[in-house]
Parts: C-alpha cells; structure tokens; sequence
C-alpha cells in the first residue's frame, strides 16, 4: 500500500498523480476501518480526502498554514502528518484527539471546535506574516454550513478590504456540481488568475480614461459590458463583489483537475476563494447515502452500516424531543429553533409533526437566540435547542436580546456537563456559571428523564421571562415515566435521602454519585442527607437556611466550572444572609480545560468519585459525629 509509506507530507511530493489517486482511495479504506471500531467524524472526512491531499502535495505544511474550520474534518490532515499509527486511539482518552490540536503536531496551527472561525485565523496570520516579512502561504479551508455563520461573514468583508495574498477552499458539499463546471469555467478561471491578465486589464483601463472627452464615457461603458458578462457567466460574482477573486466551481474529488485549480489559485497576489464541490460519506455506500447519520458517528459494522448500540433507557435527548411533540399539541404557541442540530437535538420528530414550526437557522447562534426573542415579543413559546457549548456563541444575545427585555424565551439546554469523546471544545460545564449570573434568568436541571419532563412542563407554564433546562449527553436512568406532567414550583429542591450528620447538594447526574456516597458513609454510622438541588437559580433558601439553623456540614456537587458555579451561589446566598462559620466543601470541575475520553474517564480525571466524596465527607463532619 502506497499510504504504508506516507509518513509525513514530503512524502505525497514524490508521487505522480496516478499514485496520490491510488492514496485517497487507500485513505477512504482506512478510515471507514478505523472508523469502524472508534467512531468519530466520518462523512466529512470522506469528502475532502483528494481536497486534504491536494493541499499537501501542492504547498509545504507547516511553514505553509493549513486553518481546518470547525477542525473535525482533519483525519486526512492527521494520517498525511504522521499520526495514521495512532488511529487505533482516536477520541479515546489521552489519545488522538478528534479535532485539530496544536500539542499533537507542528502542521496543526489552530484549533477549533465550534464553526466560521478559520477565516479570522487566516486573516490574521495573513497581516503577522506581512508585518513580519515572511513568505509563507495562509489556506484556510471552510464548510458552506460554517459560512452561515455570522463570523465568517465579518472576516470575508475584512479580506476583501484588506487584499492580502491568502487562500480560502470553500468546501461545498451541499449542492450539486453546477453546469458551469467545465470549459468555460476552467478558461475563466485560467485567465481571471493569470497576472498578465490582471495587469494587462488595469493598464487598459488607465489608458482608456485618458483619452480626452469621450474616456470617461468609454470607461463607464467597458465597465458596464464586463459587469454585464461577469453576472452571466460566473457563479461566484457575490465573493469578486467582496473582493476576493473566485475560482470554481471545481469538482472536489477530480485530483488533476483540482491540483490545477489550486496551482492557479497560487499565483493570486491578494485573497481567492477556490469554491470546491465534494460529496459528504464518498466512496462509502452506507455515509453517502445518509451523510447527515454519519457526519458523526458511533463504532458500526462495515459491511452493513449498522450502528453498534447498546440497548438500555432513552437518551435525555430522545425524551426532550418526544416530550416536546406532546405539549406542543397542546398549546400551538410552541415553536423549536436550532442552529444546524435538528437531529443532534433530537428535534427531527418535531419538524416532521410540525413543519410549520420548526426553525433551523443554521450556524447561526447569535441569530437564534435574538430570533427566538422576537418571536417572544409577539406572544409565542419558542424553545431554543442548542448544546451547552454552542449556547456560548450567542451570550450577548442571551444578555441584552432576552433576558434584559425578560422575554419568555425557554432554553433546551443539551449536551450539559461532560461530554465524552468531542472533548474540550465541547464541554458543557460553563453554562451554570454564566447564566446563573444574568438577571431574571432561572435555571434548572433533572434529577431523571422523567423530571425533564416535568420541567419542560414547568418551563412552558412559567410566564415571567427566560427559563432554561439543561440536561446530560446520556442516557435516562430507566425510571418509570409520569403520564401527566405536572409543574415544578420554581426554586424548591427535594430530600432524597434523609441525614442529620451531613448535606450533600447535588445536581443533575451527580445524584446518583451523591446517592452512592451517602450510603457508604452510613456504613461508618454519619447519616449523610442528599438533596437534589433542581433548582440552580432560583436556589430554594427555605433549605439553605434550614442547613444553616442546624449547622450541618455541606458538601455542593455539580458537573459544571467549580469557579462561579452552583457551589459559588451557595456560598452567595450564605453571605447574602450573614451566615457564617458553617462547613462548606464546593466540588466541581476545575479550572483547566478536560480534554477527550469517555464521560466516565472525565469524571474520575477530575475526583467525581464514590471514594472521593467519601474522604470529603469524613473531613467536612466533626468526629463526634462520626460514631464508627
């Protein structure tokens, strides 16, 4: 096999073409193997292998910069690089990581887990290479979901103002190849690259201007007929119109035609915009067909495509999205809005009951959320649905849109608290710290799937601004499901356990830990109460203040930033109060940023453990209280 010997990218640089075709074809073999075992990222990868190996085998990575948007879509980047040997590892825990991540290579210089943020990067690598003096080229590869979003925007105005030598590769595997992919196109894109023609078209238009009385009059009207061709006949005129030339569209996965696109993109002296058409999942049957299924997939069986997954309890997701369809039938003021994850979440259900109602505005955070207000303004229910990650984009939004204007604007939450193999860029654990802190919001989370439910009853009953529910990237306990929801008092927080020695305030997925813990601490006679703190914000200060009356030690459990978390608010309203001397011990997750394995990895890495609460405990509660 050819790519056996592809170790780094010089290697790709003694090939014919003949040969780096054979490489992509090597390349899509194995990572639908691999793939296979880890799961990951695959229908992006498939669609830009010819595209990944292309930018290898023309330019000189890393003195050249490579910017991967979103950074998913770099398996290829990563097997060319010399990291193929540790495939076996990735997204598994202190293994290879699923994104790009500048501590694994010197070819990986940005990292990124949210979308539209390359072409920023680029241009600013673009300015400190010319302010530096240097030479080196600026590529920046982009998605045309990513380009929705409003960022990416912001910087193509930018590059176009700016003029500086760099190369954006629109990767558009979304359409069909338009007609205008094939000769005149290709001459097109030829000549309007060639510098001879750039200069011999500005020496004729200063020329022309001179001519006394009619110049002008000429000028304008050569203009006007260019523009006039231009609009007929090439498909990117909205890029030339911001200033960057455009070549393409070029069939993303045709090697020799794309390598000489890409040649002549290279003698730009100032930003192009290469508009490449590739097909999400190629050259495996089961991605192609379903390349949304497998943009991010779970281990599955090669020959069938069948995902491997184990049976047990919905996912929190599954029951958000069923129970969403069952009170929207009821009240026809609900609408949902997602930014790009109708599947991830779980909102696929909603939009087939409700076409009508359901809104994907793509990647658009920001937007959402503002968009989502003003349908709160005219009287309807919109539930923003968004990853704890992603809800992060749009914080402004959140601030100045909704919750100054205290619009009745409810917040699914998902992928709360950790979340796996995605790893650090796209930990939910921050959400709790900056929410908690925005006037009139309430926030809250489950115990189960089955309070889920009932909060999201809650939040559609609660009529006096923003409310929020977050829920974890896992499965459901397996509890029995109330057929009659019920609303949640605001604020109020429930005794599990009984316990007079110590307090262990737990939320969400931290119960059953909290649970756990109480139990073993009994064995050495400390009866430890478990109270499930539902309510971030709004806390329930009848409890705190009863903890306080009869001084029992309090332990916080949260799987969210221990820095400004729910520990922090207990530690708030205990100040608020003037209370004080009482034994308080805040566990959350510290301040680093967690990086990739499985959620059970993350939450051990970080001491949410049985053994680790259990030694807190013993520390928090006098000995007198300890009867063992």
């Amino acid at each position: 096999m050819l790519l056996d010997h592809i170790h780094q990218p010089e290697d790709l640089k003694r090939l014919t073409v003949e040969q780096l075709e054979q490489v992509a074809a090597e390349t899509r073999h194995f990572l639908v193997e691999k793939l296979s075992v880890t799961g990951g990222h695959l229908a992006p990868n498939l669609g830009v292998v010819e595209l990944t190996i292309a930018m290898h085998y023309l330019f000189d990575s890393p003195k050249d910069k490579f910017i991967f948007d979103v950074g998913h879509q770099s398996y290829v980047h990563k097997i060319l690089t010399g990291r193929k040997d540790k495939f076996d590892t990735l997204r598994k825990y202190k293994g290879l990581c699923g994104f790009v991540k500048r501590s694994e290579s010197e070819h990986d210089v940005w990292e990124a887990g949210h979308s539209s943020t390359s072409l920023s990067a680029a241009m600013g690598m673009a300015v400190a290479r010319d302010l530096k003096g240097e030479k080196n080229r600026i590529v920046a590869m982009i998605g045309d979901g990513a380009l929705t979003g409003g960022m990416a925007l912001e910087a193509l105005n930018h590059i176009g103002h700016e003029k500086r030598k760099l190369m954006v590769i629109l990767n558009d595997n979304e359409m069909s190849i338009a007609p205008n992919v094939g000769a005149l196109s290709h001459y097109l894109a030829r000549i309007r690259s060639d510098r001879h023609y750039v200069k011999a078209k500005e020496e004729f238009e200063h020329l022309i201007k001179k001519i006394p009385a009619i110049g002008g009059t000429l000028a304008k009207t050569a203009e006007r007929v260019k523009d006039s061709f231009k609009y007929l006949v090439v498909p990117g005129v909205w890029f030339e119109e911001l200033g960057l030339t455009y070549l393409g569209p070029v069939d993303g996965h045709n090697l020799p035609l794309l390598l000489e696109t890409m040649k002549q993109a290279d003698k730009v002296n100032g930003p192009v915009l290469v508009h490449v058409i590739t097909t999400k999942g190629k050259g495996y049957s089961p991605a192609e067909a379903d390349s949304h299924k497998w943009h991010g997939i779970s281990p599955y069986k090669i020959e069938s495509g069948q995902v491997l997954k184990t049976v047990g309890p919905p996912m929190y997701t599954e029951v958000f999205g069923s129970t969403l369809i069952e009170l929207a039938k009821q009240d026809e003021r609900i609408v949902a809005i997602t930014p790009a994850m109708p599947g991830g979440s779980g909102l696929l259900g909603f939009a087939k009951e409700f076409p009508g109602r359901m809104f994907d505005v793509g990647i658009a955070e920001q937007h959402a959320a503002t968009f989502s207000a003003g349908l709160a303004e005219e009287g309807l229910k919109p539930v923003f649905a968004v990853y704890s990650t992603f809800l992060q984009r749009a914080y402004d939004q959140v601030v100045h849109d909704i919750c100054r204007a205290n619009l009745n604007v409810v917040f699914a939450i998902d992928r709360a608290g950790f979340v796996g193999p995605d790893g650090e860029t796209h930990q939910g654990v921050y959400d709790m710290a900056y929410l908690r802190s925005i006037p009139n919001m309430v926030l809250m989370m489950p115990k189960d799937e089955n309070e889920l439910r009932h909060m999201m009853k809650t939040a559609f009953e609660y009529n006096e601004g923003p409310i929020a529910y977050r829920y974890p990237r896992e499965s459901g306990l397996g509890v029995p499901m109330d057929e009659t929801l019920q609303p949640i008092p605001i604020g109020t927080w429930e005794v599990l356990r009984p316990g007079s020695d110590a307090a262990i305030l737990a939320v969400g997925p931290m119960i059953p830990l909290a649970l756990e813990a109480a139990e073993a601490m009994s064995k050495e006679g400390v009866q430890v109460r478990v109270i499930n703190a539902r309510f971030i914000k709004p806390m329930d200060e009848a409890m705190l203040l009863q903890l306080a009356k009869e001084d029992i030690p309090i332990l916080t459990l949260e799987e969210g930033a221990e820095l400004g978390g729910f520990g922090s608010g207990v530690l708030e309203h205990y100040s608020q109060h003037n209370v004080y001397g009482l034994r308080i011990k805040i566990i959350g997750v510290p301040d680093y940023f967690v990086e990739h394995g499985s959620v059970k990895e993350q939450r051990k890495e970080v001491g949410f453990t049985a053994e680790r609460l259990v030694s807190e405990l013993q520390a928090l509660v006098p000995r007198r209280r300890q009867r063992a």
